[in-house]
């Protein structure tokens, strides 16, 4: 009776899964009116990697704020484009902060963003509406993620790890059992 319960277990466990693998996939798709924001390392050097890492974390707590509770697209782009000037002087503040004596710029428009992988999800390249920060030469690596809808806001309330735990209750069971 107790190996006849475990396969039965083990198959709603295996569809279980399935079926999470698949609405993950489904909730990252970026709709076609989406604003992104962008982030550009001076160079691929450790002290700018950083600093553009800690940047992006600070743009968007700011930028989480400003477009709390903003019903359309239409809303952040007005929100967005008159905040500019706010968005430069946090950025330059963060910067003094850091010691960190670049230049910088911060534009809003199409811009140009390459192809990225994530969760075996391909994104494509090309020109897409978007905030776009690039450190001194603009030479190293990006960061970027979607601001409206707010598809990587949350990510700036994680915890340190960045990482989500999920717990099965078949899982939980099966392993309290076996």
């Amino acid at each position: 009776m107790k190996k006849i319960l475990l396969i039965i277990c083990i198959i709603i466990l295996m569809s279980f899964l399935t079926n999470v693998k698949q609405v993950n996939s489904e909730e990252i798709n970026i709709p076609k009116e989406a604003i992104r924001i962008r982030v550009i390392a001076n160079s691929n050097e450790e002290m700018d990697q950083k600093i553009k890492m800690k940047l992006s974390i600070e743009l968007q707590k700011e930028i989480t704020k400003l477009l709390e509770d903003t019903p359309n697209v239409e809303e952040a782009r007005k929100i967005i484009k008159s905040n500019i000037n706010l968005l430069n002087q946090k950025t330059k503040e963060f910067l003094n902060q850091e010691n960190y004596d670049i230049e910088f710029t911060i534009t809003y428009g199409n811009a140009f963003f390459p192809e990225k992988k994530y969760n075996d999800v391909i994104y494509e390249q090309g020109y897409y509406e978007s905030l776009l920060v690039t450190l001194g030469n603009g030479e190293g690596n990006n960061w970027w993620c979607v601001l409206f809808p707010p598809l990587c806001l949350m990510e700036a309330n994680e915890n340190e790890t960045g990482k989500v735990e999920y717990k099965f209750f078949i899982k939980e069971l099966l392993d309290k059992y076996l």
